[in-house]
């Protein structure tokens, strides 16, 4: 141990190698509940050169190595479970490029995603991805786990902004992937690969993404319905009328009263279910878009229906799906956060399921999610004291899950597979895709040094899940 930090401080200097205890314990978790594992060291590189030599010495010694942006994932994803070297790539937070002739950035890894689009915005720009945790998640991070957002029905997720990506390979090697083109097809396509590898193929040290003209306008509104299969139906009609709207969330009726009762928002908490819609581009457009919305809802149930009047008020209706966790987080001490997704047609029945599921196990259940792509995020709220109820929310996570492949969907849309969703990725993907994911692991990281326990893994996959 003395002879990897000492080899290490060689590399990164000393100021930028952890070993104290109450510093690694920083690092053995992420944002998930119940995962916890010590690394052993913890270093911070200062770039491309020094990540080269960080990986070729742990690939030398055999030393697992964790990569980790602001560790907000849900997913376990940098949790090192093996112990090793957690590679925090923080520092790398540089802004390269804004080219607004080209519609694209270049950032080092670092790079908040607000950043990014601030300084995107600042040119008249948008960079699409919006996940929730962006003020505080890495656009490397966000790229490792092919973030989502709620921008996903009209504009797509990360990965259909990622143009480009320069990777450090377990060897050491640097490789870049696609460039600055919205057109390359020279090749196997590496850069969706690793988009969404979560740190287990290479080390992602600058990513070039692409960016969009700003909209000039952007609105939202409100509707209200008896229960989450009368949206869904609304839902349905909305995109059958041919409206695709930039914005289509949903919060269910736990989840109303709790954002209420934390934003003091002004929402209608004897509602079943709220559909947060929004539209950008022209304003006349937009206004005829929200029009058409509010009309659709209107038929298709709604109780209620109500239109922002101004920018201000938009954002305070986007605000109550932002705060839907931490409002949620109020009711107990362990909130444990999921996502799944189903064939947008059948959201209203995922969502049956779920509420069936925790009145099974006697849980208190909320569920938010993305209406116009099928993505659910169940949210349970329990008494982390509570061993009982810990393990019947792992019970119930894991019908959650078999209910969305049962429904055509899969156990994860936007947070990734990581740790925590890993024994249900066979049951998604059946044994022979995952031989394939093993195969095309070991083309890339020989010595199986990176995030092992995770995808394509075949070593040991030992938690401390339940430790925490």
């Amino acid at each position: 141990m003395a002879t990897l930090v000492e080899r290490l401080t060689s590399i990164v200097g000393a100021a930028h190698v952890r070993t104290a205890a109450g510093e690694l314990e920083v690092y053995a978790r992420d944002a998930t509940p119940l995962f916890h594992h010590r690394p052993d060291v913890v270093v911070f590189p200062g770039s491309t050169a020094e990540v080269a030599e960080v990986l070729r010495l742990a690939t030398e010694l055999r030393i697992p190595v964790v990569p980790r942006g602001a560790g907000s994932n849900l997913c376990a994803a940098t949790v090192p479970l093996a112990g090793g070297i957690v590679l925090v790539l923080t520092r790398l937070d540089e802004i390269l490029e804004v080219s607004g002739p080209e519609l694209l950035a270049r950032v080092q890894p670092g790079v908040s995603t607000q950043a990014l689009a601030t300084a995107a915005a600042a040119q008249g720009l948008l960079y699409v991805p919006d996940p929730g945790s962006k003020v505080v998640s890495t656009v490397g991070g966000n790229v490792a786990t092919c973030a989502g957002g709620l921008r996903g029905l009209k504009y797509g997720v990360t990965r259909n902004y990622v143009l480009g990506l320069e990777v450090v390979l377990p060897t050491g090697e640097v490789v870049r992937t696609g460039g600055r083109l919205w057109k390359d097809v020279a090749g196997y396509d590496l850069t969706r690969l690793l988009t969404g590898s979560e740190g287990t193929l290479g080390v992602i040290t600058e990513v070039t993404v692409a960016l969009l003209p700003a909209p000039a306008a952007t609105r939202t509104g409100v509707a209200y319905f008896a229960d989450l299969a009368a949206a869904g139906r609304a839902v349905d009609a909305v995109i059958g009328a041919g409206i695709t709207p930039a914005t289509c969330e949903f919060l269910d009726r736990t989840c109303v009263a709790a954002v209420e009762d934390y934003a003091h928002l002004g929402l209608d908490t004897e509602a079943g279910a709220l559909l947060l819609f929004g539209d950008d581009g022209d304003p006349e457009l937009v206004d005829r878009s929200l029009g058409r919305i509010a009309d659709v809802c209107t038929e298709h149930g709604a109780t209620g229906v109500t239109l922002a009047a101004d920018v201000a008020a938009s954002e305070d209706l986007l605000a109550a799906r932002r705060c839907s966790l931490p409002a949620l987080s109020r009711l107990g001490s362990l909130t444990i956060l999921e996502d799944a997704t189903v064939p947008r047609p059948r959201l209203a029945e995922m969502a049956d399921r779920i509420t069936a599921i925790a009145a099974k196990h006697e849980l208190t259940i909320g569920t938010f999610g993305h209406a116009g792509d099928g993505n659910l995020h169940p949210t349970c709220v329990l008494d982390a004291s509570d061993a009982a109820a810990v393990e019947r929310s792992h019970a119930a996570f894991g019908e959650i899950f078999g209910a969305a492949i049962d429904l055509g969907g899969t156990i994860t849309g936007e947070h990734g597979v990581g740790a925590a969703k890993l024994p249900y990725l066979s049951r998604r993907l059946g044994n022979d895709q995952m031989a394939l994911l093993s195969r095309i692991k070991t083309a890339f990281d020989p010595a199986g040094i990176l995030n092992p326990g995770k995808l394509g893994s075949t070593g040991d996959q030992t938690t401390e899940a339940g430790t925490a």
